[in-house]
């Protein structure tokens, strides 16, 4: 058996950027997105509320954090090597059926090239390796596509080299900027011929930050009813805000407001799934729903840490055949075949404080001037999602349950 290892890396990091990141004085224009830019974007924000959804219903009680962007970009860059029904069951897994491979790469690379030119103000980067075992043959047009898409830097290694672990991890290690120091547990089996290895990261700060002294101490009541002691974060002010019966929305950006972070609060009696359900369904208008108000919102400083292997959760999506030994194709990784994917395995790590965030998916209020001031309060479990609000691609999306860690 030949296994093959998928992995995925973020970090996202809400918190002060230094002075020489700030950027100019005035956001860069963005060019609109191609037809086949909007289609694969679609398909990945599909991607993310299918894979959220799936991977919240094995725990629905603990905390999650996930970057469907970087999910997305690793079975990308494997997806170029697959052939026949494993092809097709990784495109429809990923929502990218009746796209052409042509069309898929081209979209990730301009997709790619936009996110992170899209806010000087806010540091995004997005890397890619492929790491092979020395004298395991690698089909050339699989090195050249990814290379060209994907910007996948590609390294033969002697993985019976006791430092090969430490080499892959080294590489982790300088793409999450030090918060995620390991991926890769050695030794090295000696059945693993390839890893993939995707990293996301992401530094923002908020565009009006949380005033620190009016940051309190308070109590966050977590999904199974214990009260722990948090850190509660204060803004009052003009704040994108959108609410029905179902749940309170506000989204809060960072830097030039191309990124931001909409904060899901389920109503009283609304599940955390159900009003997943909802932010699924409304996703694609959301922006437009939003209205900008003066009201107050309160929001925890927290940390999480999260890991997962997603064998089981996208064969159950779909993907089953890509991860049996028996049925698997990915000929267009070597041609001798009994090449299978042994593991997903995605490590994230958030934190959000009053400075902004670092990181390594019914019947609206009115927005007049004479109502009420709104006032959203997370105290108890709430959902996430990092957004690009020009493209609106998903790179981010948690669920926070328990902040008693």
């Amino acid at each position: 058996m030949k296994y093959l290892s998928v992995v995925l890396l973020a970090v996202l990091l809400l918190t002060a950027c230094s002075d020489d990141s700030t950027g100019p004085d005035t956001p860069v224009p963005l060019r609109s997105l191609t037809e086949g830019e909007h289609e694969v974007l679609k398909a990945n924000n599909d991607f993310a509320f299918s894979l959220f959804e799936s991977t919240v219903a094995t725990a629905p009680e603990k905390n999650v954090f996930l970057s469907p962007l970087s999910v997305s970009m690793a079975l990308g860059m494997t997806l170029n090597g697959a052939v026949g029904e494993t092809r097709t069951a990784m495109e429809e897994t990923m929502a990218l059926h009746g796209l052409t491979s042509a069309e898929i790469n081209g979209a990730w690379k301009g997709l790619s090239d936009l996110l992170m030119q899209a806010d000087p103000r806010v540091i995004l980067t997005i890397a890619n390796s492929i790491w092979s075992r020395e004298g395991f043959s690698v089909e050339q047009s699989f090195i050249d596509t990814n290379r060209e898409f994907f910007d996948a830097e590609v390294q033969s290694l002697d993985f019976n080299d006791p430092q090969a672990a430490a080499t892959i991890n080294a590489w982790v290690n300088a793409k999450t900027n030090g918060l995620i120091p390991d991926i890769i547990d050695p030794p090295i089996p000696p059945e693993m011929m390839m890893y993939l290895i995707n990293a996301v990261y992401f530094k923002g700060s908020w565009t009006t930050q949380f005033d620190p002294s009016k940051t309190l101490d308070d109590e966050f009541t977590a999904l199974g009813g214990t009260k722990q002691p948090i850190k509660m974060m204060q803004r009052k002010g003009d704040i994108r805000y959108f609410a029905n019966t179902m749940m309170q929305v506000v989204d809060l950006p960072y830097g030039w407001d191309r990124f931001s972070m909409a904060v899901v609060l389920p109503r009283p009696g609304v599940s955390l799934t159900e009003a997943a359900a909802e932010l699924t369904s409304r996703w694609e208008d959301l922006d437009e729903q939003l209205g900008e108000i003066e009201m107050t919102v309160q929001l925890p400083r927290f940390t999480l840490e999260y890991e997962v292997e997603f064998s089981d959760i996208l064969s159950a999506l779909g993907m089953e055949i890509a991860f049996d030994p028996s049925r698997a194709d990915f000929a267009g990784i070597n041609a001798n075949g009994g090449l299978f994917i042994s593991e997903v395995r995605h490590k994230t790590f958030v934190e959000v404080n009053e400075e902004g965030t670092e990181a390594a998916a019914v019947t609206s209020v009115g927005v007049g001037t004479t109502s009420v001031p709104e006032h959203m309060r997370v105290d108890r479990p709430f959902l996430f999602v990092i957004h690009e609000r020009h493209s609106g691609a998903i790179l981010f999306i948690g669920q926070v349950t328990d902040l008693g860690s």
